[in-house]
């Protein structure tokens, strides 16, 4: 019941109330005394003049008493039979004014109609309106088990608003095709796909592009959640599951899009003690809809996922999900794209160069990537400037990356120190280490959890990782504690994060890259989630003695690049001084300073390159200093003017 409903069942009930005081206030309560027909001829008799009785009304049974200035004095019940009369006919004649009247029994008065009929529409309206409620909580729990589907006949998305993602795209452009124009595909006896699988990391634009394949044929787009068809009650899912096929039939062709599939669609039998009947009996009905006895022909359901390796087979068979699309991260040029979408309705500034902006965020999502220009364009506005900088963008690169600054947090002279060398090792062997990536910035600024940090920038999208790169990686990352051992002497908790991806690394070459020539090409790993009751015992399927050699191996890959990164910094000592030195006072650096660290150039000259560097950047703010040349547009800005890598 809604609240204006609520307030008139409140009005009505408030009425019926008082109505019913005051008959019952008129009907018991009177101003005069009750006497006996005995005493009528006392109170006509009588010496006061203000209580003798000079007009009696017989009202049907009840005789009413009246002065003679129409004051109500006594009332007496009695009947009309000839002895009344006869009294009250004896005594107008016995007492001078005296006299009595009738009243008819059938003629009521105005009240006396108006009440009772007042009364019974009361009556009728509060049981109308609690037939309603009734009715209302009926239809709630009827409606129980519908389908909670929220559909959408005009999605304004269309594939423009998608980029970086084109062979997608034209996978999902043949079911628009088919939308529009089925009888193309059916005259070649060919059928559609009837459900298709978009599997990919998150944020990498699943939902959107399943907006875009109905906003381009323009049809019904039913979503719903997985987790949406579960309840705590038995079948309920599979109620859901049932209505929102109904719905979908009544507006064929249409689209039904169920967002993380996962969530209903696990594999059946993979738990302790047989799984959740009640999500399975959901599942169970979902493959019989989309391809049981039943045809629906005209609905095309399309689902999101990121954990498909735990779907169940009989989802992902033809018939069902024929297809499956793997929405992956983005690539540089799709990194651009993305860019420039987002970019749209948003000022940037003349120097913003999106090549080099796709080339800094590589492994970054579509969602992160909008995250960015976002977290750019609310640095910019609270800057007070109009347009958005380079400045700003690679403040939100480190925000989504690491997180936001943190200059207020109070940092001691001896944990800047630390940070400092901590730091400048990380970036000096990066330049030392041909695999690894070119270094893009270098600060000791808090961030997030970590005290500084070391931001490289890759050259390209690597798909493969070679033996020698993770290697290279493996030592570039036990940079700050081997900067920690030779300068102070000591260790400190600081590198708890590179120990750990140290580890990971070395722990997968060996287990599951096959890069250890001991263990030999066998895999001891896996990406499959552990189903407890199923495959506990096949994780554990090799002895204790290859399970020590595994552990041995591991610290052989870790302890040689100890070695390495101890020998290349111990050479380096007097760049390692002067790059934490450098740290301490200007706290942040980038790619030219590096580069002049590593060439052995003064800190003097470099001090006053980077204040010759502020200057000209806040006199020309939007000068594009990093981008490449009109006349040299694919210019690497990684290689020098011979084409070389810069290191």
């Amino acid at each position: 019941m809604n609240k204006s409903s609520k307030i008139l069942l409140w009005v009505v009930l408030g009425a019926v109330i008082l109505l019913l005081g005051i008959t019952l206030f008129t009907s018991f309560y009177s101003p005069a005394t009750e006497i006996k027909f005995s005493e009528y001829e006392e109170k006509i008799a009588n010496v006061d003049a203000s209580e003798r009785v000079t007009t009696i009304v017989v009202d049907d049974y009840i005789y009413k008493g009246y002065n003679a200035n129409g004051k109500y004095i006594f009332f007496a019940y009695g009947d009309r039979g000839d002895y009344t009369a006869q009294k009250l006919d004896e005594w107008t004649g016995k007492y001078p004014g005296f006299k009595y009247t009738y009243t008819d029994p059938n003629a009521g008065s105005f009240w006396s109609y108006l009440i009772p009929f007042f009364g019974i529409i009361l009556v009728c309206v509060v049981f109308y309106l609690i037939i309603r409620q009734t009715q209302g909580g009926g239809s709630k729990a009827m409606s129980f088990a519908k389908s909670k589907a929220r559909v959408n006949s005009n999605i304004k998305v269309r594939f423009a608003d998608v980029a970086g993602a084109e062979e997608e795209k034209a996978e999902l452009a043949e079911v628009v095709e088919f939308l529009k124009s089925p009888k193309k595909f059916s005259d070649l006896g060919a059928r559609i796909p009837k459900g298709i699988l978009l599997v990919g990391p998150p944020g990498t634009g699943k939902t959107l592009f399943a907006k875009a394949v109905a906003g381009e044929a323009n049809v019904p787009f039913f979503s719903i959640s997985g987790s949406d068809f579960v309840e705590m009650f038995v079948g309920v899912g599979a109620s859901r599951v049932r209505d929102l096929f109904d719905a979908a039939k009544k507006s064929q062709p249409c689209i039904i899009f169920i967002d993380e599939i996962d969530a209903v669609g696990r594999q059946r039998g993979t738990g302790l003690g047989g799984g959740h009947d009640e999500r399975e009996q959901t599942l169970n009905q979902l493959l019989v809809q989309m391809d049981g006895f039943e045809t629906n022909e005209g609905i095309i359901v399309m689902a999101a996922t990121n954990r498909a390796d735990i779907l169940d087979p009989a989802l992902l068979r033809p018939g069902r999900f024929d297809r499956q699309v793997y929405v992956n991260l983005p690539d540089v040029r799709g990194r651009e794209a993305i860019l420039k979408v987002h970019s749209r309705n948003k000022p940037m500034a003349p120097n913003v160069n999106f090549k080099i902006l796709a080339r800094m965020t590589s492994g970054f999502s579509g969602a992160d990537l909008e995250n960015l220009l976002n977290e750019a364009a609310i640095l910019a506005a609270r800057a007070n400037k109009k347009l958005i900088g380079n400045k700003e963008l690679y403040e939100g690169i480190n925000k989504v990356l690491v997180g936001p600054q943190k200059k207020s947090r109070l940092v001691t002279e001896s944990d800047k120190r630390i940070t400092a060398y901590h730091e400048a090792g990380h970036a000096i062997l990066a330049r030392l280490c041909k695999n690894c990536d070119p270094v893009q910035e270098v600060s000791i600024i808090p961030r997030g959890m970590a005290a500084g940090y070391t931001m490289t920038r890759p050259d390209s999208d690597d798909n493969h990782m070679s033996k020698d790169k993770l290697k290279d990686i493996v030592c570039m990352t036990l940079g700050g504690r081997v900067a920690e051992e030779i300068v102070i002497k000591d260790v400190c908790t600081g590198a708890s994060s590179d120990l750990q991806k140290v580890t990971e690394i070395s722990r997968k070459m060996v287990t599951e890259w096959g890069m250890s020539e001991r263990v030999g090409l066998v895999t001891y790993g896996s990406d499959n989630p552990i189903f407890l009751g199923r495959d506990m015992e096949a994780h554990n399927s090799y002895s204790e003695e290859t399970a020590n050699m595994i552990d041995e191996e591991v610290h052989k890959i870790i302890e040689e690049a100890h070695a390495r990164a101890t020998k290349l910094l111990t050479e380096k000592r007097s760049v390692l001084d002067n790059m934490a030195r450098l740290l301490i006072e200007r706290e942040t650096i980038y790619t030219d300073e590096v580069d002049m660290l590593m060439n052995g150039e003064p800190l003097e000259k470099i001090n006053e390159y980077m204040d010759t560097k502020e200057k000209a950047a806040q006199e020309n703010p939007f000068k594009r200093y990093d981008a490449p040349t009109e006349e040299k547009k694919d210019e690497d800005p990684f290689e020098d003017e011979n084409g070389e890598r810069k290191h």
